[in-house]
């Protein structure tokens, strides 16, 4: 029994979640971010950890972290200075992409400049067919001319992808080994080693990405590793994955590509486990930190996953946690466009400076500073004690925008509110369209600093009838990695029917693909692991240009239930089109095995049952909804069980403020959640 501690660098605050094995309680913390020194905000929360709670690092046996390094790399344009060396006369792979422009009524649209530019693309003789096999020889005479023009051109690192090397990656290997004898200075990363999938574009795209991260990554996982030790910490470094689950920091080192998205995903999975505790079907996530508004689904208590998300402007086509991004976070800044027209957001005062609330230099108004200026927060401390919020200094910066515009201080915050959500429900209404769902079969479930806040609002503006807030909603990212199991994804090319003649070839596909599982879950792991195997398939019918992700049942697999198995994808073709074809030849474009061994979640202790009805710490003056109201303020600490509040109200704890307004009323259940219902939805 010991200590497992997850944690969550954001925007503004990196988040601890710390879970006692002995008794099942989970203790949180916030601490500022350092964007000016990686990881010194974790040597520094270990250290806040001890004062308050008497926390002692060697007892910790489990430390899990999510980053955005690799994203923020990708999105401001800072990994290294990546070449690429591809076959002969496809050296625009990259340049030419899908010929798609990103938004297609915007005439002067453009597609984003490549993470490596034309000139540091190099081709080189030599050939595979569709089917892997040689057609002309690799000429090392122009793989040597190749890495000339990297040296000259101030390359610190290579990307090799060659045609159908998914099927092959024999010539990746050759060219590997040649860079090695004549460069061994550079990074050197085979796409096929990446991710093996078809369509040149996508996977080079995505071996791209994990090269150009790939140092940057590395170094900050070794300058944290350093920290952990030199607080104390003996526990090995787990890192949280794109596609929900973790793996260890050393791995995470060479194979950057799977934690490009760390970050988002950890707070689904966290989201995920609170559905299931609450018995929710349907759940639509809202992580608002300091940044953005991450935005996903949970069906069954399980996250949706996806392939082609976005990096920035980049898509990366490996499987993740099915994220939306919107850029409407607590940080996001308001201004006055030169029309007289407020916006707000993208841009984010992040942690340095932070909100003019803050006290720390910021200047601009967000829209933390405009719940602050309609006294939604000041009330109490924030952060744990780490931020006393400045109100006079928020009212200050907005007032130029109320000048501006010629309405009152609190009009204006409570306009940068409306705003925000404006923009949200755009970024929302793209992911209701992509999935087919309703958003009034979904419970909303708020987390993230600012997520509790803005709730009420975005479920009111979509007409949701629920809302949850989880215990400890600020800190629910750090408490996703700590709970998120050890899983990695395997993928093969299998191009074949789905039939007697194609079986053997298949099968040969599926043994190969559970033989690597099952060494990476024991290298992991431990020998005596029993992972969890799951089998999807990339479908369609003969014909078809793209492919449907289609789960297989394991024992349909082993026993060759054809009929079975062209079931599911008939079923799947159907949900999605409604339409089904029973005469078409089906095809297996791609085989994939999910390897998974899970992880203890923790065992909570129910909060006691109210005795009475629950009273308000202090009666405090807000403005909600145009006008100027005397509200109850409850510390969430205080709530019990079966405990009932009535809209408008503030609910404020450590870790976030929940702004609950008229025609909501707030229930708690006997693990602490809120369940926030929208009456107007509900009649």
């Amino acid at each position: 029994m010991g200590l497992r501690i997850g944690v969550d660098i954001g925007g503004s605050f990196t988040d601890f979640a710390v879970l006692d094995e002995g008794n099942g309680t989970v203790r949180s913390l916030k601490v500022f971010s350092r964007p000016d020194a990686p990881g010194r905000e974790v040597a520094d929360g270990m250290r806040m950890l001890g004062k308050r709670y008497g926390i002692d690092p060697a007892e910790v046996v489990h430390f899990t972290h999510g980053t955005t390094v690799g994203v923020n790399a990708v999105v401001q344009r800072k990994g290294i200075r990546l070449g690429l060396i591809t076959n002969r006369y496809f050296e625009d792979v990259l340049v030419l992409a899908r010929l798609k422009t990103p938004d297609m009524y915007h005439l002067m649209s453009a597609r984003p400049e490549p993470l490596v530019p034309r000139y540091r693309t190099f081709g080189i003789d030599g050939r595979l067919d569709a089917e892997g096999k040689q057609l002309e020889p690799i000429d090392a005479t122009s793989v040597r001319e190749a890495v000339a023009g990297l040296k000259r051109t101030g390359c610190e690192g290579v990307v090799i992808s060659l045609l159908h090397a998914y099927r092959n990656p024999e010539h990746e290997r050759q060219v590997r080994a040649i860079i090695a004898e004549t460069a061994p200075e550079l990074f050197v990363s085979c796409a096929s080693e990446v991710w093996p999938i078809i369509r040149e574009y996508e996977r080079t795209n995505t071996a791209v990405i994990g090269g150009y991260v790939q140092p940057v990554v590395s170094n900050y996982l070794t300058s944290l590793q350093e920290a952990l030790r030199s607080s104390g910490v003996t526990a090995d470094l787990k890192v949280t994955k794109s596609n929900g689950g973790v793996m260890s920091a050393e791995r995470g080192k060479t194979d950057c590509v799977q934690i490009v998205l760390s970050g988002t995903a950890s707070g689904v999975i966290g989201a995920a486990w609170v559905a299931q505790l609450c018995d929710l079907k349907n759940v639509m996530s809202l992580d608002i930190g300091g940044t953005t508004a991450d935005v996903a689904l949970i069906v069954g208590g399980e996250p949706q996953y996806a392939t082609g998300e976005y990096i920035g402007d980049h898509q990366i086509h490996i499987p993740s946690v099915s994220v939306t991004s919107i850029g409407d976070g607590g940080g996001s800044i308001a201004r006055v466009d030169p029309f007289g027209v407020l916006k707000v957001g993208p841009e984010s005062a992040g942690s340095t400076p932070g909100p003019v609330c803050y006290g720390r230099g910021g200047r601009e108004p967000t829209i933390t500073d405009a719940f602050a200026a309609i006294g939604v927060l000041g009330q109490t401390a924030l952060g744990y004690d780490s931020v006393r919020l400045d109100v006079a200094a928020a009212r200050e910066a907005i007032a130029p925008l109320a000048s501006r515009l010629g309405e009152s201080i609190e009009a204006v915050a409570e306009a940068i509110i409306n705003v925000s959500i404006s923009g949200m429900y755009s970024g929302i209404s793209r992911l209701i369209s992509r999935f087919g769902i309703d958003p009034r079969e979904f419970a909303l479930m708020a987390f993230g600093g600012a997520g509790p806040m803005l709730a009420c609002h975005l479920a009111r503006a979509l007409n949701m009838e629920r809302i949850t807030v989880p215990l400890t909603p600020g800190v629910l990212s750090a408490l996703g990695g700590l709970i998120a199991d050890t899983r990695n994804d395997f993928v093969a090319v299998a191009w074949c029917a789905l039939g007697d003649e194609e079986w053997d070839s298949l099968e040969h596909t599926r043994l190969a693909l559970e033989r690597d599982a099952l060494s990476w879950v024991q290298a992991e792991v431990g020998a005596d692991a029993q992972p969890e195997l799951t089998y999807t398939a990339e479908m369609r019918y003969q014909g078809q240009s793209f492919e449907i992700e289609t789960a297989f049942d394991a024992e349909a697999m082993r026993t060759k239930n054809l009929a079975a198995l062209r079931e599911a994808f008939h079923q799947a073709h159907e949900r999605l089109y409604r339409y089904r074809d029973e005469k078409a030849v089906i095809q297996v474009v791609a085989l994939r095995v999910v390897a998974k061994v899970r992880t203890p979640r923790p065992v909570l202790t129910p909060v006691p049952d109210a005795t009475e009805p629950a009273m308000p710490a202090a009666i405090v003056p807000c403005w909600m909804d145009g006008a100027m109201r005397q509200l109850p303020l409850h510390r969430r600490e205080a709530l019990r069980a079966g405990d009932h509040i009535v809209g408008p109200a503030i609910i404020a704890q450590d870790d976030t403020t929940t702004c609950v307004l008229p025609d909501f009323e707030v229930n708690v259940d006997r693990w602490g959640n809120l369940h926030i219902i929208n009456l107007a939805a509900a009649t």
